[in-house]
């Protein structure tokens, strides 16, 4: 009430985007999700099914589906895409050579899917502080 009597009134809304953040399991997408979100990354445990997380920025707001990546799991990945404006790609850059080949495999089958294929999407290549890290260029 203050603010509305003596100010400019409310604040204008912030828009909303709504994403979608897909990888495999351990690639590190709720350990990104919490830092974007100011919780702790302590006692993490991997996704089953999905969650949504709204991440707050200065002007803007991000509501993001994170999808579990568990093999078991990523068969249905295409059921949540519907709405997306946005993808978010996260990739264990310190990973095996199989997982590596298995995360390619889910990114081509993605970025060819009809409802993700013209949206923008954002590969993140995480543990990059890991020894066994892969550098951008060789990911």
């Amino acid at each position: 009430c203050f603010r509305a009597l003596c100010c400019k009134g409310p604040p204008p809304p912030r828009p909303e985007y709504d994403l979608v953040c897909i990888g495999l399991t351990g690639s590190g997408k709720t350990s990104l999700l919490s830092k974007l979100c100011s919780e702790s990354t302590e006692n993490i445990v991997s996704t089953t099914g999905f969650s949504i997380k709204a991440v707050p920025f200065q002007n803007a707001i991000l509501n993001v589906k994170e999808l579990g990546g568990a093999d078991n799991i990523r068969k249905y990945w295409s059921r949540y895409y519907q709405g997306s404006q946005g993808v978010i790609f996260v990739l264990d850059s310190a990973s095996s050579e199989d997982d590596l080949e298995t995360a390619r495999n889910e990114l081509h089958s993605a970025l060819q899917h009809p409802q993700l294929c013209t949206l923008p999407f954002l590969i993140l290549a995480n543990h990059q502080d890991k020894p066994a890290a892969r550098s951008v260029q060789e990911v």
